[in-house]
């Protein structure tokens, strides 16, 4: 025993010295991190230890100090050897690209920030500096030919739009959309696509659709990206999110998290001018709103493999909402173009409300053979609740400041509720060896309950109004099937649809006991054409038919008050509008492209404004009027005058027709307009991953309905540069620099005459930081759900 002791303290030092190791990394030349390097330690053609990097590092052990020679491997690059003298603090080792395999290895180049395709424009949010690190509302914003509205409706190449997260219908509109989005943090973001025509495989809903799509990691084992994000404008935001995956055999977990706190400032000036015989009362309305929210976001999901070719998935998404809306408004009344105002009505309002969206979904894939030939099944459940209590207070004051003896104090709670429930199924097949097939089915039932209750606040309790209250039923059940076609001939490729929609739609309002029901049975087809001149010309065909539901909000007749002189009311007779779209393009080496289009839109509804000039009442509604007309030329190129400087342009000029009968008489309005869009890119230092980028947007002035609209535009910029070797991102980012991202509107069409004036918190400054850890292997599965039509029109 004594002599196995002594040994074992003699061998001691050895046994330490076999256990040495030293660090190290392993980069491209331009410092950033290669995954996946074979590392060798070796001594006199021995073999001591080997290594692979993970994101750029490694570690090798030695047995003891001495001269070892270390190499280095990577397909696609030379392989290196170096001399080292052991022990070493740390090494590390830069690969430069292997130019004779470069025919052989594809080379991952960044992406454009914006990339057009045959049926697209993609905006790639993760490398924009100035999108990237506030929220997905404002990055929605910044996406080509895509418009967010005064009244937080959004709209893509003039056409309104169906919204998507992930492939997923957003059934938000509104204030609802507005904020579920703001709550989002775009450093979540991977890429924006807008569909200017979307094909069958998308729900006939929509004149055009925009997929918001979120980052994936292409990772296996765990890795993960952290993100943080402060604002700066009138107030300060801020947000904080963090995204995970993890795969182990034939399990993938996945999941992500994202919190902010959001405050902004709003100001909104109205006014209205009464006509009647010998007499003009001029309304003007200064008002000042703040909105503050916290928003959590969250989303996990599981992907199990059964068998080769066959995986069962999970997934659920979450969103809860918390926010307060304050305003104040002074409106002045002067009449008759008197120096002064002969009355002020003050205007307090308080607003908390809150939102919460779930979305479950159960999912399953099968490959039926090599060729192509797939099955897909979603179910899907999407439950979404909000409340609203709002409180407005009034009082008139006279011109010497007294207060008259009335005043208005009411308390409106609302309360929503949707459930959706859908299901689809898709099948993938080919028809001979050139042809490609997709057909499927969905059915998806929606039902939305809204209450709202009118209280009248002015006294000890609040009073019930049983007549300004209203209980609102809404239920949507919609059956389609679909099959596309995709496939070439020569020098052309096809890609064709055809898409079958039988609806079902039941409003009911218990306190009005009025129903509206309806059922409709519609074609839609789409139609896709490419001609290969030769490999630098290309010509481009498609053609699409639409149809525009109304969101839910629009069509609930319950009354909201600002003051006693002021409401918004909805429409329950509300109609779907159909579009029709035509485009005819040419592309030249990929980069330019020149769109002549053409788009109309019947039963068009919109938002409407009513003034009463007698009884000085002024309200807001929804009505379906005639025909709007779009038709222009659309232009976007895209240069690289140098290796650090990018550049894209878009613009279009086009020709506007507005025409229906409205009240007491008709309209039919013609305007040209034109907008621009451009993106310039610069890259300062490439090893230090230091990039700048300065974007501009300006709108003419154009016309909607019976609304005009003055001009506007927008300029941002902003700087990153890469930091802890590759694994982190520092950005700064300024938006609407000179605040000019504004709107006025305005009606003038027979004796109404109102309008206002609206400027948003766009002006802010944005410091945001990203860091990203892990392997760097295969990814969790993207996959989109049944329900993600339905889920953009809930309010």
């Amino acid at each position: 025993m004594k002599k196995t002791l002594s040994c074992l303290l003699f061998l001691f030092p050895f046994l330490l010295q076999a256990q040495q190791q030293f660090k190290g990394r392993v980069t491209d030349a331009a410092g950033l991190p290669l995954d996946a390097v074979t590392l060798i330690l070796s001594q006199q053609n021995k073999n001591l230890s080997s290594a692979l990097a993970d994101s750029g590092r490694f570690t090798l052990n030695y047995p003891l100090a001495g001269t070892y020679l270390v190499s280095a491997s990577l397909v696609g690059y030379q392989s290196l050897s170096r001399t080292i003298t052991l022990p070493n603090d740390t090494l590390h080792l830069i690969l430069k690209p292997d130019s004779k395999q470069l025919g052989l290895v594809t080379i991952t180049a960044r992406k454009p920030v914006i990339e057009r395709k045959i049926d697209r424009i993609t905006f790639n949010v993760e490398n924009s500096i100035v999108a990237s690190g506030g929220n997905a509302w404002d990055a929605l914003g910044k996406a080509p030919g895509v418009q967010l509205k005064s009244d937080n409706t959004v709209t893509a190449n003039k056409k309104e739009v169906k919204l998507f997260l992930d492939g997923k219908p957003l059934q938000l509109s509104g204030d609802d959309l507005a904020g579920y989005l703001q709550g989002l943090p775009s450093d979540q973001i991977s890429k924006i696509e807008v569909f200017s025509n979307p094909p069958a495989m998308f729900d006939a809903e929509g004149a055009s659709v925009v997929n918001i799509i979120t980052k994936k990691s292409n990772n296996q084992g765990f890795n993960g990206t952290l993100n943080s994000a402060f604002t700066q404008a009138t107030y300060g935001s801020y947000n904080a999110s963090a995204a995970f995956n993890y795969r182990k055999d034939k399990l993938n977990i996945y999941g992500s998290y994202g919190y902010r706190y959001n405050k902004k400032a709003h100001d909104q000036h109205d006014y209205v001018t009464y006509n009647t015989p010998g007499n003009q009362s001029f309304w003007d309305s200064p008002g000042y709103t703040t909105f503050e929210s916290k928003n959590h976001n969250y989303r996990a999901g599981a992907d199990y493999q059964l068998s080769d070719n066959q995986i069962l998935g999970f997934l659920m998404t979450g969103s809860n909402r918390a926010g307060n809306t304050n305003t104040t408004t002074p409106t002045y009344v002067t009449n008759n173009f008197k120096n002064s105002p002969d009355s002020v009505l003050q205007t307090n309002g308080k607003t908390p409300n809150r939102g919460n969206l779930y979305a479950f979904n159960l999912n399953y894939n099968l490959k039926m053979d090599t060729s192509g030939k797939s099955l897909n099944i979603d179910l899907d459940y999407s439950p979404y609740s909000s409340t609203r209590d709002q409180y407005v207070d009034n009082q008139t004051f006279l011109p010497n400041g007294f207060p008259t003896a009335t005043s208005y104090h009411i308390y409106t709670p609302t309360l929503q509720n949707i459930d959706i429930y859908s299901g689809k199924l898709d099948y993938n097949y080919k028809l001979g060896k050139t042809w490609n097939l997709t057909s499927g089915l969905k059915y998806s039932s929606i039902k939305s309950q809204n209450n709202f209750d009118f209280y009248n606040n002015g006294g000890v309790q609040p009073v019930l109004v049983a007549a300004n209250s209203n209980h609102f039923e809404y239920t949507e059940n919609t059956g389609a099937a679909y099959t596309s076609i995709t496939g070439s001939v020569g020098k052309w490729t096809f890609q064709g649809g055809l898409r079958a929609e039988l609806t079902h739609t039941r409003g009911y309002s218990e306190t009005l006991d009025s129903l509206n029901q309806r059922q409709y049975f519609k074609l839609f087809p789409t139609l896709f054409a490419l001609y290969k001149i030769d490999d630098d010309n290309e010509l481009q065909l498609n053609y699409g038919y639409r149809i525009e539901r109304p969101e839910y909000a629009r069509m609930n007749p319950a009354k909201h008050y600002a003051n006693p002189y002021s409401y918004l009311v909805g429409n329950p007779s509300l109609q779907p509008a159909f579009v029709q779209n035509v485009e005819l393009g040419y592309t030249y080496k990929k980069d330019y492209n020149i769109t002549a289009y053409y788009t109309s839109t019947h039963d068009v509804f919109s938002n409407i404004t009513v003034q009463d000039n007698v009884n000085k009442l002024f309200y807001d509604t929804q009505a379906n009027l005639g025909l709007s007309v779009n038709s222009g030329i659309r232009l976007s190129a895209a240069f690289h005058p140098t290796s650090w400087w990018d550049m894209t342009f878009l613009s279009e000029g086009y020709y506007q027709q507005e025409k229906s009968t409205y009240l007491e008489g008709s309209y039919n309005y013609h305007k040209f307009a034109y907008d621009g869009t451009t993106t310039q890119s610069f890259t300062i230092d490439q090893k230090l991953g230091l990039k700048a980028e300065i974007s501009g947007t300006y709108n003419s002035s154009g016309i909607q309905v019976i609304f005009r609209a003055d001009a506007n535009y927008n300029v941002d910029a902003g700087i990153k540069a890469t930091v802890l070797y590759g694994q982190g991102t520092i950005k700064l980012a300024a938006g609407d620099i000179f605040y000019s991202n504004n709107y006025h509107i305005s009606v003038n069409y027979l004796n109404q005459n109102n309008g206002f004036y609206q400027r948003n918190d766009t002006r802010n400054g944005t410091l945001s930081f990203s860091y990203r850890f892990g392997k760097n292997i295969a990814a969790s599965r993207k996959r989109s759900t049944s329900s993600d039509e339905e889920k953009q029109r809930t309010q």
